[in-house]
């Protein structure tokens, strides 16, 4: 997605666009909130148009596991019967830990050797052990793909940011519920928190060890 130089502000503009290279054995995949209450059909909180994600989102996934690059799936699951829960103060009750709406997707095919994280909050990486699991599995870069690019999918690219990841976005494995959400903050990860690419280019990537390049240039 190239942006025109005369389009962004002098502020945005001064973002580096310079290309990174993704080495598989220390990256791994995070799929975020790939549940069946943000995406199947009777679910609580179901974001239209998920079935386009699937495809690109397996393909990182295929490309991870044949180069051996760990794939976790974070997960929001809601414990029942407490008290107050801070996101049941914003958003319709979703998720609940046990239920159906908890369940990763079938069409992504999570597998047992799978990595697995439960959240409590938006971000993948507050209040669990995500941090300390990718160290242990010796990764410095991840791959952050899942719903919704604004919400969930945002507050965990800026986590990983924070705690010294390099982060890539493949545009075409995440969505929001309007282009504008879309754009913004795809945008915003672009310019300060990592390198938004598509998901030919991180199957590319973890395959061949290659440069990845931001799609937001100011060129």
């Amino acid at each position: 997605m190239k942006i025109e130089s005369a389009l962004v502000d002098p502020f945005s503009a001064k973002g580096s666009d310079a290309p990174a290279t993704l080495v598989p054995r220390s990256t791994a995949v995070l799929v975020v909130d790939m549940e069946n209450d943000f995406c199947v059909q009777g679910g609580a909180m179901v974001l239209a148009g998920y079935e386009k994600l699937i495809g690109p989102q397996l393909r990182v996934i295929d490309a991870a596991r044949a180069a051996g690059s760990p794939v976790v799936f974070i997960t929001d699951a809601h414990r029942p019967g407490v008290h107050r829960d801070r996101e049941f103060l914003k958003r319709a009750r979703h998720c609940i830990q046990g239920s159906w709406g908890a369940q990763v997707v079938e069409a992504l095919r999570p597998r047992p050797d799978d990595h697995y994280v439960i959240k409590r909050r938006y971000s993948g990486f507050f209040g669990t052990d995500l941090d300390l699991t990718l160290k242990d599995l010796e990764v410095d870069s991840v791959v952050v793909m899942g719903v919704v690019t604004n919400i969930c999918v945002r507050s965990t690219v800026h986590d990983a940011f924070f705690l010294g990841y390099r982060v890539f976005v493949p545009e075409d494995c995440v969505a929001a519920p309007s282009e504008r959400e879309q754009h913004s903050s795809l945008f915003d990860i672009a310019t300060s928190f990592g390198w938004v690419t598509d998901a030919a280019e991180i199957a590319r990537a973890l395959t061949e060890t290659s440069m990845v390049t931001n799609r937001f240039s100011f060129a």
